[in-house]
């Protein structure tokens, strides 16, 4: 079905690139909540609706639809407001702590067949093997052990 919808591809920009659409988004969702939940609101205020053109909305008109029907069903008053932590998102951890990351998975990998390897007396395959230890294919231990730079001799039994 993708492919038949795909013949003439429709570009819906982002929330984010329609800055001037929330206001008006903005009143027409309060409208449809506040009448679904026999409220009267009759005001928006000044800081919500900037919030509301600052933030980024990941989530698309979804996330806006849901912010504004859960400030609706809260509203006591006329006025209609959105609490700020709302709309706050925690920022994307930065690329420097993917590298620790990725080091200590190797290190733990690298200890990990290096104890399978200790096991199985350094030897890989067969049934008493370390890939099967691992529950791995033989080649891919092999594969793992060339490119971790482990010596499986190390491991034989004397």
């Amino acid at each position: 079905m993708f492919y038949r919808l795909n013949v003439f591809p429709i570009r819906l920009p982002a929330l984010r690139e329609r800055i001037s659409d929330i206001s008006l988004l903005v009143g027409y969702l309060i409208d449809r909540y506040a009448q679904k939940a026999g409220k009267k609101i009759r005001n928006i205020d000044k800081k919500t609706m900037e919030l509301f053109q600052a933030y980024d909305w990941p989530g698309n008109i979804r996330e806006l639809q849901n912010v504004v029907e859960r400030a609706v069903i809260l509203c006591e008053g006329e006025t209609f407001f959105v609490d700020e932590a709302w709309l706050t998102r925690v920022a994307p951890k930065s690329a420097m702590t993917s590298v620790p990351l990725v080091a200590n998975l190797a290190e733990h990998e690298k200890e990990m067949l290096e104890a399978a390897l200790r096991e199985s007396e350094g030897v890989v395959g067969g049934p008493t093997g370390a890939a099967v230890k691992l529950g791995i294919p033989r080649q891919t231990l092999e594969s793992k052990i060339r490119k971790l730079g482990i010596n499986r001799y190390r491991f034989k039994a004397s």
